[in-house]
């Protein structure tokens, strides 16, 4: 991250000057580490809990200080929860079928490999 940058087509040389970094490490119940870059902030800036990618538990700056109990009542969602509420069964087999026919056109994925022989 840099003061004053400039636009992205522009080179990091000439986007401004860079400014000092941190890497936090948060750990939730499960043991998942997870390491986050953070400018360089008072240390009240920064944030104490993290949401694990992994298993959605909350994470703490302290290993094996993190419960296995969810700070709020949201339950974690991952990317295929989420797509699976916008689109139904139906809706995957057709995008399904579209990509691995683009796949097969290309040459890129062999009927072998899937066993439609």
């Amino acid at each position: 991250m840099t003061v004053g940058s400039a636009p992205g087509n522009q080179t990091e040389s000439a986007a401004g000057e860079s400014l000092p970094r941190i890497c936090v490490p948060y750990w939730c119940a499960k043991g998942h580490e997870t390491r986050l870059v953070f400018v360089k902030l008072p240390e009240d800036q920064i944030p104490i809990r993290w949401d694990c990618p992994k298993c959605g538990l909350v994470a703490v700056r302290e290993q094996g200080e993190a419960t296995m109990e969810r700070a709020d009542e949201e339950v974690f969602k991952s990317h295929l929860d989420y797509v699976k509420e916008r689109r139904s069964s139906q809706d995957a087999e057709v995008v399904l079928a579209g990509a691995l026919k683009r796949l097969r056109a290309r040459g890129v994925l062999a009927d072998e490999l899937l066993g439609d022989t």
